[in-house]
């Protein structure tokens, strides 16, 4: 059993996503028979993303697994630096940043620089919505990589 109402599980979960409303609705869920029926719940409680809580996760700073401010972290799935396509992801996050008014965030495992530069591309093409929209998406899917790799051993 996984019981996401205890201190150091809510605190946990905040770090998966850090939205308030969030937390509180996988952590009132709970007690959870296994790590996938939690991710279950993670990933339909995420699904309802609001604009405002859209803020309230990317005003974190970025976690591990996704591009933020600043480019890429080290590893995470993706392959070894390329000063050219770094380069181009650090102008296109500044591009992004202007347009929409917070780092470019996308889930990076699994993909390469290229991808990642190409995906970014992509997105500034979006109008505001629907690029909020995607990033809600993002962050679902954080989310449920989070909290599987952090509770995964529980049983």
């Amino acid at each position: 059993m996984i019981d996401p109402g205890t201190a150091d599980a809510r605190r946990r979960l905040e770090e998966a996503l850090g939205v308030r409303r969030w937390v509180d609705e996988v952590a009132a869920g709970g007690p959870y028979p296994t790590v996938e029926a939690l991710a279950a719940a993670v990933d339909v409680a995420g699904a309802r993303l609001t604009d405002e809580e859209l803020d309230e996760a990317v005003s974190r700073p970025p976690a591990t697994g996704a591009a933020g401010p600043g480019g890429l972290p080290a590893g995470e799935g993706l392959d070894r630096t390329d000063e050219g396509v770094d380069a181009a992801i650090a102008r296109g996050d500044e591009v992004y940043r202007q347009r929409f008014g917070r780092a470019f965030l996308l889930r990076t495992g699994g993909l390469s620089r290229q991808e990642v530069l190409d995906e970014l591309q992509r997105r500034l093409k979006n109008d505001p919505a629907d690029e909020a929209a995607e990033v809600k998406q993002q962050l679902r899917a954080l989310a449920v990589q989070r909290v599987t790799a952090t509770f995964g051993g529980e049983r």
